[in-house]
């Protein structure tokens, strides 16, 4: 790279951020225009009475979910490559947040927008925080995977060494990999006068290279990029690894033939990767999505990580040409970047996995047609129990194969490239079918995927929509129209959880309801119209929909509880979601919680609501479980269920300002009652204390409830759960 391409990259990189800039200035006017829209506005002073220091850390609490992962990974009665795997999503999930918060929050710093959070700290005091709790958590999780997993994973004979470690001939074998498939990919870069310094991608390894010319005696500096599409362990006979930079590492006499290697030592950089449009000015989404896509390579680095073992020389060297904050350094125990050991966590030994286990298929009766079955009863499903391909898949597939069918409308938020779903919208839409499919384009991380089979969809003649400006399409619902015999039409509609995917729907826990009642097809229809057409319908028969209804929908019946406990009637309130940080929610449960109204929240991820404070929140508790699964369903339960008292929701809304504000959600009022009578029983079975979770106190520390008096493990939710559908009949 020349120094001209070099200044462009620089130049692009100052725009690029007076772009975000001016980007972030019209969020923080349109945030100061809409109370409550704002993610980091201050906590409101004393609402209602309430104190001022009611919400809990964002960030913090967010990082405290990840270490919950950890502690899965440091748990030695779970399986071995699970443990591994954890390990590998614990990486992830850091990347992922240093990606979009941590950047998100420095380029609101950088431009001038430091605002305090609802939790009363300042910016730089969240920064700080956040800064010290992740360089904690990534130490602790360096020390898990040396110090418990790598002598676990040798005694069971899988090893992951470095290159002293290894034998004469594994060596030999590894210096003939390196001239055949890694020296013909690598480009050593030298940085001098004629040779600025190079630009560093987000996420890649690389190797930073001190070398010496014995002619002159003068000392330069190099970067040598470990090539992303190699594995990130190398793996030799009978299951031994070794890392790739240590390959590339051993053989760097082959990159500078005549220089000398003083030191060499791993680095990698972390740059955002959140997605920035101006959408009021975007007439074209799908091509300012691939110009943005383009554009995220010129972002500033906001986490650099380096090898313990690192000189300061090279280190500052570093840290002064990507311009980092000192804070955002963290020198950790190689090897760095450990989200590559989803590789070794995919070894073929069942031994040391969870159990396998076949989802049951008898939601749908397999010898019954899809539609027989829905036109009698609604069915509920429970995936990853519940086969998502016998069920969903199967609805969708059939559909596009019956010539009764003559439309079919879905919402698509994330999928896989070789979805059947995808596949068999296709064939409906060549078979002449009326298809309508919206897709998320914005998807977060997987914009470039929805872009392609976007266009694949719209080339089999399939009617694509990108969804609103402004707004994310995040609702799942499926409709079907299928003529009867009789000449009338019926609609077959899903509502859940999760999304269309049929890989993550083996490994997340979700809900979705398949019906034909008239209602929710009218709803379901109008809602589509609403996406399509920009009808202006806000009311429905069963769905509540953001961002019109959906947040005060939930307030009221919030409020609703509250009443009927001030009258001494029963009254309850029980809530499963992954985040809780809406402080009109959260508002809500602390008043109905002063009224004396049990209250039970169940959050995989974010909680800002302390529970258990005297005068503030009583009667609420907190639990959260995680597991082999990814618990991924929202589920809203009001009242006790006693003579069909109260209502139960379910549906794609968390309780986070960008669902209820900025994204199309919906939840639906489930209407059978042995169905209610399931998502009760569900919810009750995880706050129960004799199964394992973790329990959330009002300081923000999460505790693990996982033993009980004698060190015997806790009954374990998902396990029970795969057990029960084990034995359910057909007719479950």
């Amino acid at each position: 790279m020349d120094a001209g391409q070099v200044s462009t990259q620089r130049s692009e990189g100052k725009k690029n951020a007076a772009k975000a800039a001016g980007r972030d200035q019209r969020e923080e006017r349109r945030d100061q225009r809409e109370p409550g829209r704002g993610e980091q506005l201050a906590a409101p002073r004393g609402a209602g009475g309430l104190p001022a220091d009611r919400f809990l850390d964002r960030e913090e609490s967010w990082l405290r979910f990840n270490q919950r992962v950890l502690e899965l990974a440091e748990d030695d009665t779970v399986p071995l490559l699970d443990r591994v795997r954890f390990l590998a999503i614990f990486a992830s999930n850091l990347d992922e947040f240093f990606m979009v918060r941590v950047a998100g929050r420095m380029r609101r710093m950088a431009a001038g927008l430091p605002v305090e959070s609802t939790s009363g700290r300042t910016s730089r005091e969240i920064l700080q925080n956040t800064l010290q709790t992740a360089r904690e958590l990534a130490l602790r999780h360096s020390k898990a995977f040396a110090a418990s997993v790598l002598p676990a994973l040798s005694s069971e004979g899988i090893e992951i060494l470095r290159w002293k470690e290894l034998s004469a001939s594994e060596q030999d074998e590894l210096h003939t990999l390196f001239r055949d498939r890694v020296y013909p990919v690598l480009t050593p870069l030298i940085v001098d006068p004629a040779h600025p310094f190079p630009y560093i991608s987000g996420l890649s390894l690389s190797l930073a290279v001190m070398i010496a010319d014995p002619r002159t005696g003068g000392t330069m500096f190099a970067r040598v990029k470990v090539p992303p599409l190699l594995p990130r362990f190398i793996a030799l006979a009978q299951r031994r690894f070794v890392p790739l930079e240590d390959v590339i590492a051993a053989h760097m006499g082959e990159l500078f033939v005549g220089l000398d290697v003083l030191e060499q030592h791993a680095f990698r950089v972390t740059r955002t990767r959140d997605l920035e449009i101006d959408e009021d000015v975007t007439e074209n989404l799908l091509q300012s999505l691939e110009r943005e896509l383009q554009r995220r390579r010129f972002e500033p680095a906001v986490r650099l990580e380096v090898e313990e073992s690192i000189s300061s020389d090279v280190l500052d060297r570093l840290v002064t040409e990507l311009g980092i904050d000192r804070q955002a350094v963290y020198r950790l125990p190689g090897p760095l970047d450990l989200s590559g050991l989803t590789g070794v966590a995919d070894l073929d030994l069942r031994r040391l996995k969870f159990p396998a286990f076949v989802p049951s298929e008898a939601a749908i009766p397999q010898d019954a047609s899809v539609f027989s079955v829905l036109t009698e009863r609604d069915v509920l499903v429970h995936h990853p129990y519940d086969s998502f391909t016998a069920t969903v898949e199967r609805l969708v597939v059939a559909a596009a194969a019956d010539p009764r069918v003559l439309a079919i409308k879905q919402t698509l938020y994330r999928t896989s490239g070789d979805s059947p779903i995808v596949d068999a919208l296709i064939d409906a839409a060549e078979a002449g079918k009326q298809v309508v499919v919206v897709v998320e384009i914005k998807a977060r991380f997987d914009e470039r995927a929805n872009i392609t089979w976007a266009r694949k969809l719209e080339e089999a003649g399939c009617h694509v929509v990108y969804g609103f400006v402004g707004l994310k399409t995040h609702c799942k619902m499926l409709l079907v129209v299928r003529e009867e015999p009789g000449g009338s039409l019926r609609r077959f509609c899903h509502i859940g959880t999760g999304n269309y995917h049929p890989t993550t729907a083996r490994l997340y826990e979700d809900f979705g309801l398949l019906t034909t009642d008239p209602e929710v097809g009218q709803d379901v229809s109008d809602l589509f119209n609403h996406l399509t057409g920009y009808s202006r319908k806000s009311e429905y028969h069963r769905l509540l929909v953001a961002p019109a209804a959906l947040r005060s929908g939930l307030v009221a019946m919030i409020e609703d509880q509250a009443q009927r406990q001030r009258r001494d009637r029963p009254a309850r309130i029980q809530m499963k979601c992954n985040n809780l940080i809406d402080e009109d929610v959260i508002d809500a449960l602390y008043r109905a919680s002063r009224d004396g109204v049990p209250i039970d929240l169940w959050v995989r991820g974010i909680c800002g609501l302390r529970p258990g404070v005297p005068g503030l929140s009583p009667t609420i508790r907190v639990r959260s479980v995680l597991g082999r699964f990814l618990e991924h369903s929202r589920v809203y339960i009001f009242g006790t269920g006693e003579n069909g008292d109260g209502s139960v929701w379910l549906g794609s809304a968390d309780l986070m300002h960008r669902n209820l504000d900025r994204r199309v959600e919906l939840l639906i009022r489930v209407a059978d009652p042995a169905q209610r009578a399931e998502l009760r029983g569900y919810f009750a079975e995880a706050m129960n204390e004799h199964v394992a979770s973790w329990w959330l106190g009002p300081d923000g520390t999460w505790t693990r409830h996982h033993l009980d008096d004698l060190g015997a493990p806790l009954c374990d939710l998902q396990s029970h759960q795969i057990q029960s559908r084990q034995g359910r009949g057909n007719d479950g």
